[in-house]
């Protein structure tokens, strides 16, 4: 039986169009490969970032980069908050996996400062996803 979960992830980025494009990428399919499923498994993502990310909306970013062409996307401004890191991207996937599936939630790139609880576990291991190639798609 299936479910719907609610997936974590985020990353840090630099004010830069082409490094949002490609930790967006990365993130997205972490998140993908680490909770096993796949595009057609997803309902929506929520993407939220820090008022200094002003170069590229991140739904615009992940669909430039050749993903989620058909799924709902929507984006929002992190309130500002006293001590936040900046430059930081946040998704919340919701998503249909087996019920007694465990979430894994992907925080890198200097975001794992977020949830150390959550990216502890991971430091052991090296980050799989920074040489995927990205695919960049005009527009």
């Amino acid at each position: 039986m299936r479910r719907v979960f609610g997936l974590r992830g985020a990353t840090k980025v630099l004010n830069d169009e082409a490094d949002i494009v490609s930790q967006l990428a990365v993130l997205y399919d972490a998140m993908l490969a680490e909770n096993n499923i796949c595009e057609d498994d997803i309902i929506s993502l929520i993407f939220s970032i820090t008022d200094d990310i002003t170069v590229k909306n991140p739904a615009a970013a992940l669909r430039q980069s050749g993903r989620a062409g058909e799924l709902t996307l929507f984006s929002v401004q992190e309130p500002k908050t006293a001590g936040s890191p900046a430059g930081i991207i946040r998704i919340l996937l919701h998503c249909y996996m087996d019920e007694g599936q465990k979430p894994s939630h992907v925080y890198r790139n200097g975001a794992e400062i977020l949830r150390p609880d959550w990216a502890e576990h991971k430091d052991a291991k090296p980050d799989l996803y920074k040489n995927i190639p990205i695919k960049v798609v005009d527009l």
